[in-house]
């Protein structure tokens, strides 16, 4: 799954990196191999809140809910999309990982080399922070649709719902941790303080959307 790497992607057009099985994925993630890992488990973080949204959309269906089916069924298709961007995104992290380590691999005998070495470096560690920092971005937009239907959905799934909430602010804390590990590798103080910034707003605004939802479905419980 997260672990394959882009050359493998590559060779294969129609391979998906969530073909592979849970338990090919458990065992590759758990391994000692020097591959991609935080990124691409938010993304499949944000995969799986995103799948519980669309179920709980899904179910929310018939006579009783026929006021809002439009919007349920609105939902489904940006659940849906969410769950294919974070695909996306989990590939775009692997091929941020694998750039950063060839990058690490480039000659430095002497000044030229080195110096091509260094912007290389600086190129990967920026591309390292903004895909997580995207997922992050994306994770709370779809947290804040979610959070709409909140007072719609059917009663039986609102416990689903609050998973769904708990799962993408996850991936948005899980993306932000990515983030900051690579803010360290970035030289420009313009760009590492924008990164730092928007991160830190978005990783608080995702925790207060979660704890506001989840507030929600409790008081629906009562």
């Amino acid at each position: 799954m997260q672990q394959q790497s882009a050359d493998a992607l590559e060779t294969n057009g129609e391979q998906q990196v969530f073909d592979q099985t849970i338990r090919q994925f458990l065992q590759v993630s758990a391994s000692s191999a020097p591959t991609p890992g935080g990124g691409s488990i938010a993304a499949l973080s944000a995969a799986l809140g995103a799948s519980m949204g669309s179920m709980v959309a899904n179910i929310t269906s018939g006579p009783k809910f026929e006021s809002v089916r439009q919007q349920m069924a609105d939902i489904v298709v940006l659940m849906q999309s969410a769950m294919l961007e974070a695909e996306s995104f989990l590939k775009k992290d692997m091929e941020s990982f694998n750039g950063y380590m060839a990058a690490l691999g480039l000659p430095k005998e002497n000044d030229e080399e080195k110096k091509m070495r260094s912007l290389a470096l600086q190129k990967a560690a920026v591309q390292a922070a903004s895909v997580p920092l995207h997922l992050m971005k994306r994770s709370l937009e779809i947290m804040s649709a979610l959070d709409k239907i909140t007072e719609e959905v059917n009663k039986n799934v609102i416990s689903d719902l609050g998973i769904a909430l708990i799962m993408l602010d996850a991936a948005v804390q899980s993306a932000w941790i990515t983030v900051e590990i690579n803010l360290g590798s970035i030289k420009d103080a313009g760009v590492r303080s924008s990164f730092q910034e928007t991160g830190a707003e978005l990783s608080s605004q995702s925790n207060e959307r979660k704890l506001q939802v989840l507030q929600k479905i409790k008081e629906k419980l009562v």
